[in-house]
């Protein structure tokens, strides 16, 4: 069976009715049936017994996504958690830098204490602590400067901020938010390259790809930058999904009974396989 986002989508929201105020675009919107006026839903182009939930002119009409539009907000908002999760973790570890440079001297003695309990225990397994390369890593930053640590914590900070943002501009399909996760991740991508030529690692491979995905998949579907025709091409897309400005459905007939929701269908069923008038 297909995925079909506008009607998973009603099963879990419920359906969009809305009665226009502008007299001709009613009749493809309205229809009446055996058990009384039906509206069409805005999202999955059902009609729903009942009256609208909402009425006015179309510029007060609700903008709800469908199709394609859908299901890219939909991969938007899995881009904004991931974003948001990743500043979060970019603010601890922005916290832990900043404490550590105001107890430098402190966590080495803390440090050094417990390495040489570690030493027998190491000495043991064959391993060399004293050339161990994380060991290394570690006791090279006792040697930075406070002043030094105190910019590594602002810039990560900073690096955090922007992420945030992102997550949250992308949540809600701000196209700034598109330039701006477009701009920032493109302008890391160089800096994750020259990481994976020090050391390799899944976690850096699967983050550079992730992002080079973000990058053109928003770019592309986005048209960003005036591709694929830009803005204009964009929002005319937008429009064209729209059952406000669509050609008039094919409406029920006047006999036609109310059918279970197309979402609540058995799992085996065709999607079209109700009829299109169901019941709010």
């Amino acid at each position: 069976m297909a995925w079909n986002w506008d009607r998973r989508a009603c099963s879990r929201r419920g359906h969009v009715t809305y009665a226009p105020d502008e007299a001709h675009l009613v009749p493809r919107l309205r229809a009446e049936t055996a058990h009384g006026e039906a509206w069409r839903c805005l999202r999955c182009g059902d009609f729903v017994l009942g009256p609208a939930r909402a009425s006015g002119p179309v510029a007060g009409a609700p903008e709800v996504p469908r199709g394609k539009a859908l299901r890219d907000l939909f991969i938007l908002r899995v881009l904004s958690v991931e974003r948001v999760l990743r500043g979060l973790f970019i603010v601890l570890a922005a916290v832990a830098v900043w404490k550590f440079s105001n107890s430098q001297d402190s966590v080495r003695e803390f440090f050094d204490d417990n390495l040489a309990l570690f030493r027998p225990i190491a000495e043991h397994f064959h391993y060399d602590l004293d050339n161990s390369p994380i060991v290394g890593s570690i006791q090279k930053t006792f040697h930075y400067r406070h002043s030094t640590l105190v910019a590594v914590a602002g810039a990560l900070l900073a690096y955090a901020l922007i992420e945030i943002v992102e997550g949250v501009g992308l949540w809600a399909a701000k196209r700034w938010a598109e330039y701006l996760t477009v701009v920032a991740t493109a302008a890391f991508l160089p800096l994750e390259v020259y990481e994976l030529t020090e050391k390799v690692s899944w976690l850096k491979l699967v983050t550079l790809a992730i992002n080079i995905l973000a990058v053109l998949y928003i770019l592309l579907a986005k048209r960003l930058f005036g591709l694929r025709g830009g803005v204009r091409a964009f929002e005319a897309e937008r429009r064209g999904e729209s059952l406000l400005d669509a050609e008039p459905p094919v409406r029920p007939e006047a006999g036609a009974r109310p059918a279970v929701p197309a979402a609540a269908e058995p799992s085996g069923a065709a999607p079209g396989a109700a009829s299109n008038v169901v019941q709010d």
